[in-house]
């Protein structure tokens, strides 16, 4: 039987985009991973998730990765949907691929890192984008990635994605800005230097609150 481990990384961040993967193995390969350290990303340093990242591709059956923009979090494109909606439609686009490339004969476990407080009704509309399901067997947890290791890659897989694309937005604008999260001072400080410098350039999660607090306190500033 294979398992197929989807897991995200950068949802909570005020900067740049979130990433999805997915990691298709077998039990041999499972084993493998263990000795290997595969385990979940945030228990990770950074070269380690590197380093782990090379191995998980090499060694996996099959992989695949999903980002979702900063427009599409911020629903610029107008189609309504929340963080929850995009991230059950980007696991079952990864689903769909990795389970066409095995001709969707073998079944399959896939297991997937819910986000949701609501396991049951996630996994419904999750199941809705599936272009075939008869050789798949679901399961959507909590610390999904502590408890599976294929959902363990696919965290270091997802938060390398990430890393990749803000290291591409600090290249490109020459800019640093910590990890991006709101709880970072590297971050914050730079949110209140540099946010009207930076505010077209698409690297803002706008609609988030750490943004509406930030600008909020600006008008109040301006109104005193």
């Amino acid at each position: 039987m294979l398992i197929l481990g989807i897991d995200d990384a950068g949802r909570g961040p005020v900067i740049g985009p979130m990433a999805l993967a997915g990691v298709l193995i077998d039990s041999q390969i499972e084993k493998e991973f263990i000795k290997l350290g595969v385990k979940d990303s945030k228990a990770l340093s950074p070269k380690k998730r590197e380093v782990l990242a090379k191995e998980i591709k090499k060694l996996a059956i099959s992989t695949n990765t999903v980002l979702i923009s900063v427009d599409e979090i911020d629903n610029k494109i107008g189609d309504k949907l929340n963080l929850n909606d995009r991230e059950a439609i980007a696991s079952a686009q990864i689903i769909n691929k990795i389970n066409k490339s095995q001709n969707s004969l073998k079944e399959i476990n896939v297991t997937i890192d819910c986000p949701s407080v609501n396991l049951k009704t996630w996994h419904e509309y999750l199941e809705k984008f599936l272009m075939a399901k008869t050789n798949l067997k679901i399961s959507c947890e909590h610390k999904a990635d502590v408890n599976h290791v294929a959902v363990a890659a696919a965290s270091i897989l997802a938060k390398v994605l990430r890393d990749s694309e803000v290291k591409k937005i600090k290249e490109k604008h020459g800019i640093e800005f910590g990890s991006g999260y709101s709880a970072d001072p590297q971050t914050r400080k730079f949110l209140q230097e540099h946010y009207e410098d930076y505010k077209d350039k698409g690297i803002f999660r706008e609609s988030w609150a750490t943004i509406k607090q930030f600008k909020s306190s600006k008008i109040q500033k301006k109104l005193f």
